[in-house]
């Protein structure tokens, strides 16, 4: 799910009709439930992408090392690494792993998912709160109604 889906979806459901706080109130377990679902599956898929980063962090430290084998190399298209960069400091290889294309475009998805979930979180604790909306909406109501 893309963050501008979750951000429609969130759009239409954070409105609280006054005209009928009774069913508001009764919808607030079953949305908490729905963003619940979606933040814990976009948590876990922040997961797998972690893993998968590391993953492919281990493969470009092979690679810029000199230490991956031919046919590694022709299954993922990648070109030989003509520098030798083993004999040099661990600085100058950080800089290729640090500038590495795949490693940034993963880092980029990452930060993505990320701030996913902090949305996501952030609806949650929204509509951990809605019930004392609705309640202070009520004893509005009240007060301007002289009860």
């Amino acid at each position: 799910m893309q963050l501008e889906d979750i951000q429609k979806l969130w759009t239409s459901d954070c409105t609280i009709d006054d005209s009928q706080l009774d069913i508001e109130s009764i919808k607030i377990p079953e949305l908490h439930n729905k963003y619940l679902k979606i933040f814990s599956e976009e948590r876990l898929r922040l997961v797998r992408m972690e893993s998968k980063k590391k993953s492919l962090q281990k493969l470009k430290w092979l690679y810029y090392t000199g230490k991956i084998d031919k046919s590694s190399l022709e299954d993922m298209g990648w070109e030989p690494f003509e520098l030798d960069i083993k004999s040099r400091n661990k600085e100058d290889l950080n800089r290729f792993l640090d500038s590495d294309n795949d490693l940034m475009e993963m880092q980029e998805k990452i930060e993505y998912q990320k701030e996913k979930i902090n949305y996501l979180e952030t609806i949650v604790k929204t509509l951990s709160n809605r019930g004392y909306l609705i309640k202070n909406a009520i004893d509005w109501k009240k007060f301007t109604m002289g009860a």
